[in-house]
């Protein structure tokens, strides 16, 4: 049994129209553009890195400036709050400058050998795959930077303006009534407190109680 010869079904690939001086000036400037990718890039990622340092710069003068500089003064959970925001911007800006330095410079690697079997196009393709890269981490590295300032700028604003934390209390109960307040001194046998309208004083030999407490049920005030 014989058969005929099979015909294979599908799209044919036929050549194009011969290339004209046109068509050669666009691959040139292709060519070109491809060539110029990755170093506007490595440029553009060198820029930011500057300029990102300069914004920091001045973000450190700003954060000189005179205010309470002691995290543990603050009332809780702003004490709390504060110290993530700080751990976090270290975090996003350790990770950020990473980012940039990994646009602006490349991957740490060793850069392969081109022999006469590296097509000029497979160098091309090889340089756009990574300026796609180095854009993905310059633009990741500049939203953590700027996270990073943001968070700063915040936390050290929390220090400088969040409540006190609150001195311990005393409750001193004598027989002409109570005080409440913070002790400030003792002088002579008196226990001066510093209550909601100024200073009280208490002589200790009257005192029947002293219990510490978190806040005064009625600080200044005197029960008969």
């Amino acid at each position: 049994m014989t058969t005929g010869p099979r015909t294979t079904a599908g799209p044919r690939i036929t050549p194009g129209r011969p290339a004209v001086a046109a068509d050669r000036a666009a691959a040139r400037r292709m060519r070109q553009a491809l060539a110029e990718e990755l170093p506007r890039v490595r440029e553009a990622a060198l820029a930011w890195r500057n300029g990102l340092a300069g914004l920091f710069l001045g973000l450190l003068g700003f954060g000189l400036v005179k205010g309470r500089t002691d995290v543990g003064e603050l009332a809780a959970p702003y004490d709390a709050l504060v110290g993530g925001m700080l751990l976090l911007s270290l975090v996003c800006g350790a990770v950020g400058a990473l980012y940039l330095l990994r646009a602006a410079h490349g991957r740490p690697a060793a850069t392969a050998a081109s022999g006469p079997r590296v097509s000029a196009a497979a160098l091309y393709a090889g340089d756009h795959v990574e300026a796609g890269r180095a854009l993905r981490a310059m633009l990741r590295g500049v939203v953590l930077t700027l996270a990073c300032g943001a968070l700063l700028v915040t936390g050290v604003a929390l220090t400088w303006y969040g409540p006190d934390k609150e001195e311990p209390r005393l409750l001193v109960r004598t027989p002409a009534g109570t005080e409440c307040g913070e002790p400030l001194r003792t002088e002579r046998g008196v226990l001066v407190l510093r209550t909601g309208t100024g200073e009280a004083r208490v002589p200790l030999a009257d005192a029947t109680a002293l219990l510490p407490v978190d806040t005064c049920p009625g600080a200044g005030s005197r029960n008969g």
